[in-house]
């Protein structure tokens, strides 16, 4: 494996001037992440702050037992527990076959930087990944993309989800999941590496019951060997350790939304999109109605009551508060409030952040500071694109510009090769036959309205029907043209479908699982062996 380092735009102008740490955006933030002596200042803060460690690794020594471990998981949990420890965390949902590239992305983004961090300092780095169990939207996690004859198809597990559940509490129908990862391990194509692919997914989905926990079980299965700690923000064991910091949310409802504003302000000022969706009555917290199966946004109505589902439930500040106290689990984090419980439970030395992560985290500066904290160090995780051999002996022979595909596709170099094999004579010929064509129709049309008017409709109708039969003609001439070049095409789209399926990065669309498929599940250990530069620059990796 070769990797290169490129300059690439981020998916939005705020994460781009983020990248370049321009001057606009320096004011959201209160560290550089590029800036090495932030860390000593960042451990400074945390050591002046009280931070439940032993609590939290007692709750993820216990959550972790299901899943598989290491004597590198062991370790973890263990320097988690030291009073000089600090972790670099990032979190995702719990997509299905871990979903979309990025999220195998972030969890090596957070690894490698725990691992680069403990050198540099000389102090106990662990890496945490959170995963957000809590979601509850399930199409964000219910599918994978396959390619299907030079296209990105969506494949989405079967099995309906009607109510708005967390997705720690989705449960999984075991033999309608493998015979569905079946179905799409073997349309990636037979290999060396198909059989035990499919086993480890056989193997990781017999000790799951839920979506988190095939989640959870293929994340450590692949990275246990790298001391990756997990906690569900969903599971209810979590949110017992969250009792006090979610009634301090509760009683400082005002001052966060009111903080979250401001800020806002201060961004569009700069002439930056807002990220988050807020108003004056949010209250920031859902309310997880468990008999109904239902996730219910709380805002506050105008006599101060948490209202949820347009006031089909209601409750006071009090008893909102008491809630927290005796049912934690019933409470959970929105956007706003999941950055600050994040920071109340964890010693965070950096967050890893995907570009639309970086431009929310950048309007709760002053929600930081209403509870006297600075935001962690928002280090952008690597953005990652494999590039297999053969895909780039395509490549090289159509005399693209790797670049330029990554930015781009290739859909305007498609649209130039097809310039120039076009037969100019037909060209003309058609264009001349329709001109001809129309003109002879305006002189019938004329003649028409003397003669019978009422048949005007039935002409253009007519005119319309001939004019199509010559584009078919038309259409039908190009097409045995491209046929002469099919290599040449296919080869541009083997390109487009590999490096920018659909117009997307290649990390939004593919899974990790057709890569293991085509190199095995060594493949990781092969990504991890490597060194990365946190420096913001696109990763490609020659395969």
């Amino acid at each position: 494996m070769e990797i290169l380092n490129l300059s690439l735009p981020a998916t939005n102008r705020f994460a781009s001037d983020y990248l370049a740490q321009s001057d606009d955006i320096q004011s959201f933030f209160h560290y550089r992440f590029n800036d090495a002596s932030e860390d000593q200042k960042r451990l400074a803060e945390l050591n002046n702050r009280v931070i439940p460690r032993k609590e939290v690794a007692a709750y993820i020594n216990t959550f972790m037992k299901r899943f598989p471990s290491s004597n590198a998981v062991e370790r973890s949990i263990a320097k988690l527990k030291q009073n000089n420890s600090v972790v670099v965390i990032g979190g995702q949902q719990a997509g299905i076959l871990t979903g979309p590239l990025y999220s195998i992305h972030k969890v090596i983004s957070i690894i490698k930087l725990a691992e680069q961090k403990e050198r540099e300092l000389g102090v106990p780095v662990v890496p945490v990944f959170w995963i957000a169990g809590e979601d509850h939207d399930f199409q964000e996690v219910n599918h994978v993309f396959v390619p299907v004859e030079e296209r990105a198809d969506k494949w989405i597990y079967p099995e309906k989800m009607l109510q708005k559940k967390m997705v720690s509490d989705v449960k999984i129908n075991k033999d309608l999941c493998l015979q569905w990862v079946h179905n799409i391990i073997k349309n990636f194509g037979e290999t060396e590496h198909t059989k035990n692919l499919l086993e480890f997914a056989e193997e990781q989905l017999k000790s799951s019951t839920s979506f988190v926990d095939f989640f959870a079980n293929i994340i450590m299965s692949l990275f246990k060997e790298y001391g990756l700690l997990l906690v569900d923000s969903g599971d209810a064991s979590f949110r017992q350790l969250q009792t006090e910091f979610l009634t301090t949310q509760i009683l400082h409802h005002r001052s966060i939304t009111f903080s979250l504003l401001e800020q806002q302000k201060e961004i569009r000022k700069k002439s930056f999109p807002i990220a988050i969706e807020a108003n004056e009555r949010a209250a920031n917290l859902f309310y997880y109605d468990q008999r109904a199966g239902e996730r219910l946004l709380l805002e506050i109505d105008e006599t101060e009551r948490f209202v949820g589902k347009n006031g089909a439930i209601a409750f006071t500040r009090d008893e909102l508060v008491e809630m927290a106290r005796e049912h934690p689990e019933k409470l959970s984090n929105n956007v706003v409030t999941r950055p600050i419980m994040q920071e109340w439970l964890f010693p965070t030395l950096a967050f890893i952040a995907g570009p639309g992560e970086i431009a929310y985290w950048a309007e709760l500066k002053l929600v930081f500071e209403h509870f006297q904290m600075k935001m962690p160090p928002i280090v952008p995780r690597l953005n990652i694109t494999f590039l297999d051999q053969s895909v780039e002996t395509d490549l090289c022979e159509l005399h693209l510009n790797l670049q330029t595909v990554l930015s781009e596709g290739t859909n305007l170099e498609i649209e130039k090769f097809l310039e120039t094999i076009k037969d100019r004579e037909v060209d003309e010929m058609f264009s001349s036959t329709k001109e001809q064509l129309l003109a002879q129709y305006q002189l019938i049309e004329a003649k028409t309205t003397q003669l019978a008017k009422g048949l005007l409709p039935l002409l253009k109708k007519n005119e319309a029907y001939v004019l199509k039969e010559i584009d078919f003609m038309q259409n039908k001439l190009e097409e045995a043209v491209k046929k002469k070049h099919d290599v040449i095409l296919k080869k541009y789209a083997r390109v487009n479908l590999a490096l920018r399926p659909d117009g997307f990065p290649q990390e939004r669309i593919w899974n990790i699982f057709y890569y293991l498929n085509l190199f095995g599940l060594g493949f990781i250990k092969d990504l991890m062996d490597h060194y990365y530069e946190f420096d913001g620059q696109h990763k490609v990796i020659k395969l």
